[in-house]
């Protein structure tokens, strides 16, 4: 039992502030603070109320059943896993603006890449109403920040960790976390050790290579969910007539992770149109590659390969590895590495670049062209120059500032950007509607993430993808097995997921990369490649006959 006392002061204090009428608050004041308090109460408990507060946000049904389930169901815990362009952004911004209106959410923490930085401060003020802090300063302190979006190389440094750390943040949210795969990492421990109530994941690949990937993104947002990683791998170890493990697991990370398809969504989606285009080397280019080919003794497979990519895509970039090469060798032998330089030097424009070219003149609409080199990328951006096209470089060396500055100047001023890898990923560049895939990929799922910065949600016009490649060289073999065969194409990013996810022995890369380190000839690599490609071909088969 409780003693109940009464409150003897109340009446006192009434009766003292009615002799002092004039230190009593003002009937318009007392109804606004009435009326700021009413603001602040919760009036309902189910549905989204942040989307009375967003009527701009032509929010889609997919998004807003998302952030429905992850409040309502998940515990404001969850990886957001649709596909490439479906709007993840906007889902985690309209949870975040959620949980800040019921009052739950004041100290959130944003994990992005260096180059998405600018872009998510931008969507978060434009878009949803908030404030982000975006920190430059080495020494900055983040305890004075509601809302903080910076990169996970930033806030692990030494002068940042200890504080951050500290702090318990209502809520954390990582973009692109499948980059968070490896347990072993500084990022990944990094990221474990936050004190966070709520915990969104973003990423497009959840399961990139294997089951374990997906196994580390659950064990950030529920360590012990799905038991001790060793235990978890003899359990779910992938079998083909093990139908039951794998439904089990599904159903286990169902209830942490949505993730929407493109084909269920319902969206009158532009379209995309590939076009892969075989070039022939000119009949110098094809003499100096037969003196290479010559060579090819002196070197093992796969630098071999190496050098043969390199010339598929410039001179300048084959040149740099040749170089290298001689610097090596005694002096006799480094002589005909000289000489083939020399020889090198006097070949005409490649015969990519004058392709690019062409395809640029016939259109007015802008172009990202991708290669696999910095060399390749300084000479295209060159050639382009000299046929009279305005160019923008765009490189994973380049920090936030000028990556957005790279973004805008494209979008603003030049009619071609040619990036490496970095632009791969993350940024949104729908404004563009033709792609140049330059230098092809090895691995499907970089292709994928490549044509995501223009194929995404809001694309109102349909695009177009060219792929180079030259006979007769790995590109070839590259185009015809990857991307004609297995039509990895017309697959969308989920269903390579789960390609990828059943290949014995692995990821898709290692693979590749064990293929032509080990091989001794290119007949073996033929083979090789034949079989990797028949195992995906029969996975792809067979997905599609129980869809």
């Amino acid at each position: 039992m409780f003693d109940i006392h009464p409150d003897e002061t109340f009446i006192q204090k009434l009766s003292d502030s009615l002799d002092h009428p004039e230190e009593l608050s003002s009937w318009e004041s007392f109804k606004l603070a009435y009326q700021a308090s009413s603001f602040q109460t919760i009036p309902r408990f189910d549905g989204l109320l942040a989307l009375e507060h967003l009527p701009h946000v032509d929010f889609l049904d997919h998004q807003v059943d998302a952030a429905n389930k992850v409040v309502h169901e998940m515990n404001g815990r969850a990886i957001l896993a649709d596909e490439v362009g479906l709007g993840k952004t906007l889902e985690a911004g309209l949870i975040l603006k959620e949980y800040m209106i019921r009052g739950v959410a004041k100290k959130v923490l944003i994990l992005t890449p260096a180059s998405l930085v600018n872009q998510w401060v931008q969507e978060l003020n434009e878009k949803f109403y908030i404030q982000a802090a975006s920190p430059r300063k080495k020494q900055a302190s983040w305890k004075d920040w509601e809302v903080t979006v910076t990169s996970i190389d930033m806030a692990k440094r030494e002068s940042h960790r200890e504080e951050i750390l500290s702090i318990p943040y209502d809520m954390v949210i990582i973009d692109e976390a499948h980059k968070l795969k490896n347990h072993q990492t500084k990022n990944y421990q990094f990221v474990q050790s936050l004190q966070k109530t709520y915990c969104l994941l973003l990423t497009a690949t959840p399961i990139q290579n294997k089951l374990s990937d997906l196994f580390n993104l659950v064990s950030i947002l529920k360590p012990g969910y799905l038991g001790n990683l060793t235990d978890f791998k003899k359990k779910y170890r992938y079998h083909k007539d093990d139908t039951k493990g794998v439904e089990h697991i599904h159903s286990l990370v169902g209830q942490l992770m949505i993730r929407n398809r493109r084909k269920d969504t319902g969206l009158n989606e532009s379209k995309r149109h590939v076009v892969n285009e075989r070039l022939a080397f000119t009949e110098k280019e094809s003499e100096w590659y037969n003196q290479l080919t010559a060579l090819k003794s002196d070197h093992n497979s796969f630098a071999w390969l190496t050098l043969e990519k390199e010339i598929c895509s410039s001179r300048e970039a084959c040149f740099m590895s040749l170089k290298e090469m001689a610097k090596k060798m005694d002096e006799s032998k480094a002589q005909k590495y000289i000489s083939l330089m020399e020889q090198l030097e006097q070949l005409p424009h490649h015969t990519k670049a004058k392709r690019m070219v062409e395809l640029i003149q016939q259109s007015d609409e802008k172009f990202i062209v991708f290669t696999e080199y910095r060399a390749t990328q300084f000479y295209l951006q060159w050639y382009l120059q000299q046929h009279g096209i305005s160019s923008v470089p765009f490189s994973g060396k380049f920090n936030k500032s000028k990556r957005d500055w790279m973004k805008q100047l494209f979008k603003n001023k030049a009619q071609v950007m040619v990036a490496t890898e970095a632009g791969g990923e993350g940024i949104n560049l729908q404004f563009c509607h033709q792609m140049i895939n330059y230098d092809l990929p090895w691995n499907p799922m970089r292709l994928e993430q490549r044509i995501g910065r223009i194929h995404r949600f809001g694309q109102e016009k349909d695009i177009r993808v060219y792929n180079f490649a030259i006979e007769g060289t790995i590109e070839d073999h590259i185009m015809n097995m990857l991307y004609e065969k297995i039509e990895m194409f017309k697959k969308a990013v989920g269903d390579l997921d789960d390609i990828l996810e059943k290949i014995p022995g692995g990821s898709f890369d290692q693979q590749l990369q064990s293929i032509l380190k080990e091989s001794d000839s290119r007949g073996e690599i033929d083979i090789k490649l034949n079989n990797l490609v028949s195992y995906v071909e029969y996975t792809v088969n067979e997905g599609r006959e129980l869809s």
